[in-house]
């Protein structure tokens, strides 16, 4: 071993190991697994329990299980626990990334919450779909609120304990600003896997009830349950196969959360990234939840096409993380990101447009799709990265290295985001989501592309200049471990 030199304020540092190949493969297929695992409660909540009527007959997809109309004026059942939720699973965030930064398991300080927290994930993602009463009554449909709230509310206290600390070992296994992109985009391309494997629900589900004539709602709910299954086992092998002593860089924090918080929030580069980080995820939960609307309203598609056309759209995506990872070297992070936003805008503007376009309505489908690969491939990278790589720099300025709060603090906002997201769509559905009044519908991609802009316009302040030149004078301070 080469002999260690001092770092920037004079103390002396040995990297720990490179993490093998082999190794990010299974750290990448826990992000499989959670994005598998999360899939059906962030896209297919709606979806289900207000679903969406046929073109063709204008019934719905599904029976009510919860009241389906408007309360306080302007909100639904869904969107307000839907809602609740995400600001629960927010406020959580930056506690869970406190306790996990601040840990000294020998298990390691990340590893021990995502083996407590694997499993209870994938079964209350379930548990979410299977309501327990019939909802032909109030008594049923006031039962399977409660029950919706209670399952929501214990899945996003599991889903923040695996994926923050899951997330800040981007930056703890990553000791450079390459290895942390590279992590980044290896997991981006799992997360997308399990995106459009889940979005495969839309397709197997009628094709389940058909084979075995069930109902559909619990075509649903097997599908979802295979899916879930899958997702526990794929979330376990970072747990038991990645050891943070010998390959994570690991420094025990001594803030308490809100002190952590507060100084997580003055960094200035952080600030400027995370608020525009917000509406971006409102926008992109909007064409998440809005697919199955799009293309079944919109276009008179049959219901099985989302799942076909979000499935191109991954693949699509995959297509382009060689070149947003070679782009986001050369050019940076942040040119790259900017374009990105634009693009995003722009589809959403194509969207409100469906089925009035002089197109058939399969080509405009396609043209949607199209253009929404290369925005999502970017957004899959490059924003982790910012993060570790402003995590890792506020750590050499400050001496506190906290990525658990960092990626806490970033998710917070991320699901504030979606949680507002989910305030929002079913609202604006209630103004129109049938073929004959699509109004909320469309409104809906005014919305998103308005949030689109706005991101665009608070991301514009990140400087990333400053970030790397901080990160600069790292290099030449830390010995690899061979």
């Amino acid at each position: 071993m080469k002999n260690p030199v001092p770092v920037p304020h004079g103390t002396v540092k040995t990297l720990p190991a490179k993490l093998p190949g082999w190794k990010l493969v299974i750290f990448a297929l826990g992000q499989l697994g959670w994005s598998l695992a999360s899939w059906s409660v962030s896209n297919a909540l709606t979806f289900f329990f207000l679903p969406p009527e046929k073109a063709t007959t204008g019934q719905s997809l599904f029976p009510a299980f919860i009241y389906q109309g408007a309360v306080f004026g302007a909100l639904t059942i869904i969107g307000l626990i839907n809602a609740g939720g995400r600001l629960w699973d927010a406020v959580t965030d930056p506690w869970i990334a406190n306790l996990s930064d601040r840990s000294r398991s020998k298990l390691g300080r990340r590893r021990i919450f995502l083996l407590i927290s694997a499993v209870p994930t994938a079964l209350f993602a379930l548990l979410v779909f299977v309501p327990i009463a019939d909802g032909a009554t109030q008594l049923g449909r006031t039962s399977n609120a409660i029950w919706l709230a209670v399952t929501m509310t214990l899945y996003y206290l599991f889903i923040t304990m695996y994926c923050t600390p899951y997330n800040a070992l981007i930056s703890e296994l990553g000791h450079s600003p390459d290895e942390r992109l590279s992590i980044s985009t290896a997991i981006s391309v799992t997360w997308a896997l399990g995106f459009a494997i889940g979005n495969q629900t839309y397709a197997i589900y009628p094709a389940l009830g058909k084979a075995f004539a069930l109902p559909p709602e619990r075509a649903f709910q097997y599908t979802l349950g295979v899916f879930e299954i899958v997702a526990a086992l794929l979330m376990l092998l970072p747990a038991l196969f990645i050891d943070e002593r010998k390959y994570a860089e690991t420094h025990a924090s001594d803030e308490g959360v809100l002190a952590a918080v507060v100084s997580t929030f003055k960094n200035r580069d952080f600030r400027s990234f995370v608020l525009s980080d917000l509406p971006y995820w409102v926008a992109l939960n909007f064409i998440q939840m809005g697919i199955a609307y799009y293309m079944i309203t919109l276009l008179g598609l049959d219901e099985s096409t989302p799942s076909f056309l979000m499935l191109v759209m991954f693949v699509l995506s995959f297509l382009f993380y060689a070149p947003v990872n070679l782009s986001a070297r050369k050019f940076g992070k942040k040119p790259v990101l900017v374009f990105a936003f634009a693009a995003f805008a722009f589809d959403f503007l194509l969207v409100f447009f469906l089925g009035k376009l002089p197109l058939p309505a399969m080509a405009q489908a396609w043209i949607v799709v199209v253009i929404a690969a290369l925005p999502m491939a970017i957004f899959g990278i490059l924003p982790n990265v910012i993060v570790a790589d402003v995590a890792e720099s506020h750590g050499i300025e400050t001496g506190q290295y906290k990525a658990g709060i960092f990626f806490g603090a970033r998710t917070f906002m991320m699901k504030m985001g979606i949680a507002l997201a989910n305030l929002l769509f079913p609202s604006l559905l209630l103004l129109g989501k049938s073929a004959e009044n699509p109004l909320g519908i469309r409104a809906s991609a005014l919305c998103a592309l308005g949030f689109c802009v706005l991101g665009l316009a608070l991301f514009l302040r990140y400087d990333e200049k400053r970030v790397l030149a901080v990160l600069a004078t790292k290099e030449g301070g830390n010995t690899p471990r061979p």
